[in-house]
């Protein structure tokens, strides 16, 4: 995960003109144009499957990286590609872009990204109010589940791949993580 070595803040409209994929976090460009490995691909896809079966045709969409979202609408030095976000309100999804927080975050760790996910992600996502967040750790086999409260992550449940996930928001949400973790 490439860091730009700039001394000043990049906007958003800038990075939107540069070659490959990139994230913005506070005016700090990250290149994602380094492929993911075959396991973090094949969790994406069991996630991704499993939301898109339960959420269905109720209202929320499910997007998959690359898509960008600008986490804050005013905040032109910020734009994230999670791997995977659920956005209730069709009135934040554009034709380019979502804007605003989402109803659910997910990142799953890879070397390269684990440190940013941990950190600058979940600072930002606690900050403008993603109201779940989920980091997927593929060595471990886990997948903590992070609830806001009172503007914070106060929520914190962690599970292991023989468990069975429930989400914090989404109360009818469970997901046999065998089946996420089975390669």
């Amino acid at each position: 995960m490439a860091e730009s070595k700039t001394n000043r803040r990049i906007t958003i409209s800038e990075i939107i003109e540069w070659d490959g994929s990139w994230e913005l976090i506070d005016g700090i460009p990250y290149n994602m144009t380094p492929a993911p490995t075959t396991h973090h691909q094949q969790i994406v896809g069991e996630l991704f499957f499993a939301l898109r079966t339960h959420f269905g045709n109720d209202g929320c969409s499910v997007f998959v990286a690359p898509y960008d979202i600008q986490i804050d609408e005013v905040d032109e030095y910020t734009i994230v590609q999670p791997d995977i976000s659920v956005f209730c309100n069709k009135n934040q999804v554009g034709e380019k872009r979502a804007q605003g927080a989402s109803d659910l975050m997910i990142e799953v760790l890879s070397p390269s990204t684990a440190l940013k996910d941990r950190n600058h992600k979940f600072n930002l996502y606690e900050r403008t109010g993603v109201t779940e967040y989920w980091l997927a750790d593929p060595h471990n086999k886990t997948i903590e589940v992070y609830g806001l409260s009172e503007g914070r992550y106060l929520k914190r449940q962690v599970f292991g791949h023989e468990d069975t996930l429930s989400s914090f928001v989404f109360s009818e949400l469970t997901i046999d993580l065998n089946k996420i973790f089975s390669n």
